[in-house]
């Protein structure tokens, strides 16, 4: 009995800990001590960051890079690529998937900018307020929460907080949003707990956390710097008895 109750102590020792919900600003100061300091730099200007984005699976993937780049080696400037056939725009992009669904997107994302804007400069969403420049964004066909906020984010700057598939996942397993809020509601969720200059840092670190320990399938709690205080750790623990858990 002696070996339970110790199970049993270790458990409500994380427990206590639980307690203390963690913050959004909590993980930024835990995965930065993990994963080290974060330093923002421009991926693209602004445009090409749409353009690009609107390419991307997953920010790790190598085929939307190549897509893009063919994309960019085909026409000669974002006018001749707004004048071409969805076809033509289709055949460049074909190295990231799904180019028969993305060139007509591609093309009327364009259209709409050129129409409102008669160009294609998009640095002016630099100095509208944060809001109102997703606003002007989220207008654009195809466009969406998460594409918004990677071109403010990554192109200028921006305190907006992309939410891809990682970043959703280990969120909702350190209990930062609950099981019933969407990926479109936990941008706002989030973004609106964080101070402006943490708002990149949290995105970066939450994308290497769900890359190199918080997976999706077999996630290595064992090896997290947050698993005291996870919510997730802590219904794994419960359900998987430690050794000493055993009758003596």
């Amino acid at each position: 009995m002696g070996c339970q109750l110790s199970a049993v102590g270790g458990i409500q020792d994380l427990k206590s800990e639980i307690d203390q919900p963690l913050t959004p600003v909590d993980v930024v100061y835990e995965l930065t001590r993990a994963y080290g300091p974060r330093s923002w730099f421009p991926r693209y200007d602004s445009m090409s960051d749409l353009i690009f984005t609107g390419l991307s699976q997953n920010p790790a993937d190598v085929n939307s890079a190549r897509a893009y780049e063919s994309l960019m080696a085909h026409f000669e400037d974002w006018e001749s690529m707004r004048q071409a056939e969805p076809e033509r725009i289709a055949q460049s992009i074909q190295a990231g998937g799904l180019a028969r669904v993305k060139a007509p997107r591609i093309k009327s994302i364009l259209g709409a900018i050129y129409g409102e804007l008669g160009g294609y400069d998009l640095s002016f969403l630099a100095e509208l307020p944060l809001d109102e420049a997703k606003r002007w964004l989220l207008r654009l066909p195809g466009v969406g929460p998460k594409t918004a906020a990677c071109v403010l984010c990554f192109a200028l700057g921006r305190p907006a907080l992309p939410v891809d598939t990682h970043v959703y996942r280990v969120a909702r397993r350190l209990g930062l949003i609950t099981p019933r809020t969407t990926p479109e509601e936990a941008h706002a969720d989030l973004e609106q707990r964080l101070p402006p200059e943490l708002v990149y840092s949290f995105h970066m670190n939450l994308i290497d956390h769900g890359r190199q320990v918080c997976h999706a399938r077999r996630p290595r709690c064992e090896a997290c710097v947050l698993s005291t205080r996870c919510p997730s750790s802590l219904a794994a623990a419960q359900a998987s008895p430690a050794p000493d858990a055993q009758v003596c």
